[in-house]
């Protein structure tokens, strides 16, 4: 018997400024990516910071979507429908890493990497888009065509057959996703 599920990658920027001080380099809408296993968001994992005041205190966290970090957040959601036995794999090593988290960090030194398209890589460390490439790889739901270490979170949808299903803000996609029909594509 096949049994699907279906995962969500989210794509934010939170408008804080590290995130701005990102895009300006980067060009691109959405500098941070996270990993969800339900359409409300709430289940969801990246590595980032570990308080909201203080960016460079960073590592695996669960994130809060419902938190002051991304109260004014723009974001981009896609999903992607895998088998149980993926999603399994893929939750499996995030909750091998989830009762390891003191020994994981964030990769800043990783991020200087990208630009010049070295891999920086090392233990126990990720940067956001890194993780949720890794889990992808790791639970062979992908095989990117780059070392982890250099996917940028604007790659992620480009990875695999990922559906848009909202862009805006988050909160107005929290706002829709009580109601009955919680897919909805803004233009």
């Amino acid at each position: 018997m096949f049994s699907e599920k279906t995962i969500y990658i989210l794509l934010t920027d939170t408008g804080t400024i590290l995130t701005k001080m990102i895009k300006s380099y980067t060009k691109k809408p959405y500098n941070h990516a996270s990993i969800a296993f339900d359409a409300e968001l709430s289940e969801i994992y990246s590595f980032g910071r570990k308080t909201a005041r203080n960016p460079f205190m960073g590592g695996f966290v669960r994130e809060d979507t419902h938190s002051i970090l991304f109260k004014q957040a723009d974001c981009a959601i896609y999903s992607l429908t895998i088998t149980t036995d993926e999603f399994q794999k893929m939750h499996q090593y995030i909750q091998e890493i989830a009762a390891q988290k003191e020994h994981y960090r964030y990769n800043f030194i990783g991020l200087f990497g990208v630009p010049f398209n070295m891999p920086i890589k090392r233990k126990n460390a990720f940067f956001c888009s890194q993780f949720v490439a890794s889990v992808l790889k790791e639970s062979k739901v992908i095989s990117f065509e780059k070392d982890v270490s250099l996917v940028e979170p604007s790659d992620l949808p480009y990875s695999a057959d990922f559906q848009l299903i909202f862009e805006g803000r988050l909160r107005d996609y929290h706002r829709n996703s009580n109601k009955r029909n919680p897919v909805l594509v803004l233009p």
